[in-house]
């Protein structure tokens, strides 16, 4: 089972949520994120949230659209934001992955705050993959090991960054330009716009918190 989260950031930076609405996906609408799922024909299993970027009429609409018991509304203020509450959610569903929409674009402070949440230590233990989709971008965060990657033309860069202080013994085999035990520190672009050159390639690193960022151009 893969859980899509789709979050109510800027509707212009949206993937297309069509392409995602399989048997094997759940989709957990987050605040405004449940009226983007509602007007393209998809119904949450799950709405989370304040509901305080929603319209009196719109959530009227979720109410409608979404059975009562299907609804957690909490109060504005609160120690979580309403994404950390939907990932909780979704990880005690134990699926295979979480995709998330709608947390990228709009308010930068959203956008790392959702980045920090996906360092939480309970998250970087855990075998499960949750990666940020958008129109143009794909992000995730990994732990060390080692990583197969396949080519996606519609998404042929990569672009690793260290989210730690460093990222060590980074090495990258198949791709266009390829490394070998690197030291990967805040600060340097060496490692942005690398692209594969075979089908399949691998990254590896022995220890720190690495963000992997696939992107096109447009």
């Amino acid at each position: 089972m893969r859980i899509a989260v789709v979050a109510g950031g800027p509707e212009t930076e949206l993937a297309d949520l069509q392409s995602y609405h399989t048997e094997d996906t759940v989709f957990v609408g987050v605040d405004r994120g449940t009226i983007y799922l509602l007007e393209r024909g998809i119904t949450p299993k799950i709405a989370i949230g304040d509901f305080d970027s929603v319209t009196e009429s719109e959530w009227k609409v979720i109410e409608s659209g979404v059975e009562q018991e299907h609804i957690q509304r909490f109060p504005a203020e609160k120690d979580e934001t309403d994404l950390e509450l939907a990932i909780v959610w979704a990880m005690k569903q134990e699926p295979e992955s979480i995709v998330i929409f709608g947390a990228t674009g709009g308010r930068l402070d959203h956008f790392f705050g959702t980045i920090s949440l996906l360092m939480n230590k309970d998250i970087m233990a855990s075998a499960l993959k949750i990666e940020l989709v958008d129109k143009q971008n794909r992000v995730s965060l990994y732990g060390p090991g080692t990583y197969t990657v396949f080519m996606d033309v519609r998404k042929k860069y990569f672009s690793f960054f260290a989210i730690t202080n460093t990222v060590t013994n980074f090495t990258l085999k198949g791709f266009k330009y390829p490394l070998s035990n690197h030291t990967v520190q805040p600060g340097s672009t060496l490692y942005v716009s690398n692209e594969l050159d075979q089908e399949s390639g691998t990254f590896s690193f022995a220890s720190g918190i690495l963000m992997v960022i696939r992107s096109s151009d447009g």
